[in-house]
């Protein structure tokens, strides 16, 4: 929400004014802006551990409460306001896959993701060893041949990534993957394309870079559920959807997650964890089309505020994890 506040131990090799320069993220100090127009520039909010004023662990803790402090009252007195749905930035997303990601949940979820394109949202989808053998199929949707390109060029640098060291990247099919049936990376990508849905591909971005377009993107990820949804939000994303048929307690705490079950089976023991049960394609109650409105529908309620994941409700969340591949000193 604009409201940044930095822990710094002091010596650390990343200061804060390395962190976060002026004019890197859009600060806006609300106390001055009546004075000066319509913004005003504030100062980095920054707790320095190391200060002398620290005086003991407690003031320490102190220190980053009372300052904390200011920074919720402001963010508790905003309201929301009522946006289009061109406004969602959803995040795809898929773990824990099984033979029936690619047949229920997945293709619900590309039935939404046109629906959403089609709406003036945006939509990402990542996970590169899991589209990487079905990328004819993204790059014959591309909307130019720059777009093309900067997927193959994406493709290209995430081999060059796994082969320097040394990892094959069919490894990425997993024993609970290969349970739940499916026999290889190229089954699996094909399961894993279909979250895209039918629309083109408007633009591609890589690893950290911000979301700056609309429509149907590619973002560059990992295909590790932690790694890829933190680079979707670090894109901008501000709702994300998971889907899976082995089951997993995946949640982020920065956005809604939406999980979608595979099977009825998955949607009935873990009831009170799947938002949406997708194993009714399976079992012919719904269709594909009945279920990708089923989670527009939520998507909206979510997003709304009207209804609450079953993330949310039990507060789960992973650790963010930040894909950097460069050695450390």
């Amino acid at each position: 929400g604009g409201e940044v506040m930095v822990v710094s131990l002091g010596c650390e090799k990343l200061q804060p004014e390395r962190l976060l320069p002026p004019g890197s993220f859009p600060l806006v100090d609300e106390r001055n802006v009546a004075d000066v127009g319509d913004s005003a520039e504030a100062k980095l909010d920054v707790v320095c551990l190391q200060d002398d004023a620290h005086v003991g662990f407690m003031s320490m803790v102190e220190s980053i409460l009372r300052q904390a402090e200011e920074h919720l009252e402001r963010l508790n007195a905003r309201r929301r306001e009522t946006v289009p749905a061109s406004e969602l930035v959803v995040g795809v997303q898929c773990g824990g896959s099984d033979a029936f990601s690619g047949v229920t949940a997945n293709p619900a979820v590309g039935y939404c993701t046109d629906l959403l394109v089609r709406a003036g949202a945006t939509v990402m989808f990542s996970e590169v060893t899991e589209v990487r053998d079905g990328i004819d199929q993204l790059t014959a949707r591309a909307t130019t041949p720059e777009v093309a390109e900067a997927m193959i060029r994406e493709m290209a640098w995430y081999d060059a990534y796994l082969d320097k060291g040394r990892v094959d990247r069919s490894a990425n099919t997993t024993p609970g993957n290969k349970k739940g049936g499916l026999s290889n990376i190229v089954e699996k990508a094909m399961g894993s394309i279909v979250k895209s849905g039918s629309s083109p591909i408007s633009g591609v971005i890589s690893p950290g870079e911000k979301l700056r377009q609309k429509g149907l993107i590619y973002a560059a990820t990992p295909a590790s559920d932690f790694i890829c949804g933190t680079l979707q939000l670090a894109a901008g994303m501000n709702l994300h959807v998971f889907t899976t048929g082995r089951g997993t307690p995946y949640g982020l705490a920065e956005v809604p997650v939406i999980k979608v079950a595979t099977r009825a089976d998955l949607a009935r023991r873990w009831h009170d964890l799947m938002d949406i049960n997708a194993g009714t394609i399976a079992t012919g109650e719904k269709t594909i089309a009945d279920v990708g409105w089923e989670m527009f529908q939520l998507m909206l309620e979510v997003a709304s505020g009207r209804k609450k994941t079953w993330a949310e409700q039990w507060k789960l969340h992973n650790a963010l994890v930040l894909f950097n591949p460069a050695p450390v000193t």
